[in-house]
C-alpha cells in the first residue's frame, strides 16, 4: 500500500463506528483500533508506529447499502486544523448548511474553534451537502471527513 491509501484508509476508518481494522497486503499488515490503543504497522522488516488515540466519538460512516447509492462525484470536505465542530455560529442559532443543501463557493459550512478562535470553513467550490459526518460540539482531527458532498 502506498502512503496516500494508507491516509484515505484512516479517513474512512476514523469516520466510521468500527473500533477495530486490520488490513494484510502481501509483507505488509496494518492494525488500527480507536480508544486509545496504538496503531501498528508492519513490512518485511517489522516496524512499530505508535500513532495518538482516535477520538472517543466519531460519527458512524456510510453503511454499504448508502455507499452504493453515493455519486461518482461525491467528494469529501476535510477539515484543516485540529479543534471542536460546530455547525452553527451560536447555539440559539440555526445550522450553516443541512443535508440537502446546495451551497455555493466561499459559503461558510461549519466553525472549527481552535485555541480559543473561532475559525468558519467555507466551501471550497459549489456542492449539494450530501452527509454531515459529524456531531455538533465533536473534537476534529486534520483532514477528518467532516461533510460528504456531491459537486454541482
Amino acid at each position: 500500500m502506498n502512503l496516500k491509501e494508507i491516509k484515505d484508509l484512516i479517513k474512512v476508518f476514523n469516520g466510521s463506528d468500527l473500533s477495530k481494522l486490520k488490513v494484510e497486503d502481501g509483507d505488509f499488515a496494518l492494525t488500527l483500533e480507536k480508544g486509545g490503543a496504538a496503531v501498528a504497522a508492519t513490512a518485511a522488516p517489522v516496524q512499530q508506529v505508535q500513532a495518538a488515540p482516535a477520538p472517543a466519538a466519531t460519527a458512524p460512516a456510510p453503511t454499504e447499502q448508502s455507499e452504493k447509492s453515493i455519486p461518482e462525484n461525491a467528494d469529501y470536505i476535510t477539515s484543516p486544523m485540529v479543534g471542536t465542530f460546530y455547525r452553527s455560529p451560536s447555539p440559539d442559532s440555526p445550522p450553516f448548511v443541512n443535508i440537502g443543501d446546495v451551497v455555493r463557493k466561499g459559503q461558510t459550512l461549519c466553525i472549527i474553534e481552535a485555541m480559543k478562535i473561532m475559525n468558519e470553513i467555507e466551501a471550497e467550490f459549489d456542492c449539494k451537502i450530501l452527509d454531515i459526518l459529524v456531531e455538533d460540539g465533536q473534537p476534529v482531527e486534520y483532514d477528518m471527513p467532516l461533510f460528504l458532498v456531491e459537486k454541482v
